[in-house]
């Protein structure tokens, strides 16, 4: 199995609060891998130490080997732009910018000095399954749009970089079942192209779309294996609780 990404003996301080503590963890390529676990167990932290996030917190310490293919994602020559380039992040809350939605793709695009068209513009948002939805509609702003469409249009402005990952830190929380729905069915799509790692409390979800699942748990990695595994035959005896309901 080709791993892209991968954290070695990752530990993150915030202050004086150790957050992650010795995480090993590898992301298979063109492979879905969901992180669950309890609120505050670190995984937000840990997906956003890929994206170099915290790079904007003064208090956040980090030792340990990230990578992406055989490159240090913390590698002092490597500007932060080129890591999100590769590394796309989708939030928990949708953050279109307060502009059109093919200004949404045409801006990111811009910034990292990448040339495009119209046809690259309406690409990105087929990808996304937006396409059809919004194509006679490209010059209203985004903010118009519904919560789960406005998801999908952060979605294909991640996918619009061509990165190679695709972090995505609870990305239904927000919405209705049947935008979750189309969500998840463009995850099981974009699998073909990406990496994709998702953070999510819903235990039937992380059933749904991911092929690997990591459970973590204060701060640590306790388990981890094929999604239908951690769910129906787990070994720890604490990840048996969470995902039986005891706890969360």
């Amino acid at each position: 199995m080709i791993n892209n990404l991968s954290a070695k003996n990752l530990n993150v301080w915030f202050g004086e609060k150790h957050v992650l503590k010795n995480v090993d963890v590898e992301f298979p390529k063109n492979q879905v891998t969901a992180l669950i676990g309890p609120s505050g167990c670190g995984k937000s932290t840990l997906l956003r130490s890929f994206n170099r996030m915290h790079d904007l917190s003064p208090d956040a310490k980090i030792e340990g080997t990230l990578t992406i293919d055989d490159l240090n994602l913390y590698q002092k020559d490597i500007p932060v732009t080129d890591i999100r380039k590769r590394i796309g992040m989708v939030f928990q809350k949708a953050n279109p910018f307060p502009k059109s939605i093919q200004e949404n793709i045409a801006y990111g695009l811009r910034i990292n000095n990448l040339s495009y068209n119209q046809s690259y513009i309406q690409k990105a948002l087929e990808e996304a399954f937006l396409w059809d939805e919004v194509k006679n509609d490209l010059k209203m702003p985004a903010t118009r749009l519904s919560g789960g469409q406005q998801q999908r249009l952060c979605i294909a402005r991640a996918v619009a970089l061509r990165p190679e990952v695709i972090l995505m830190d609870e990305p239904c929380s927000a919405l209705d079942p049947v935008s979750t729905l189309k969500i998840e069915e463009l995850i099981h799509k974009l699998k073909e192209k990406y990496t994709i790692v998702i953070v999510t409390h819903n235990m039937q979800q992380a059933q749904r779309v991911a092929d690997k699942t990591i459970f973590m748990y204060l701060g640590e990695v306790k388990e981890e294996g094929k999604t239908y595994d951690i769910f129906n035959n787990p070994v720890n005896e604490i990840t048996k609780n969470y995902i039986s309901g005891h706890f969360g």
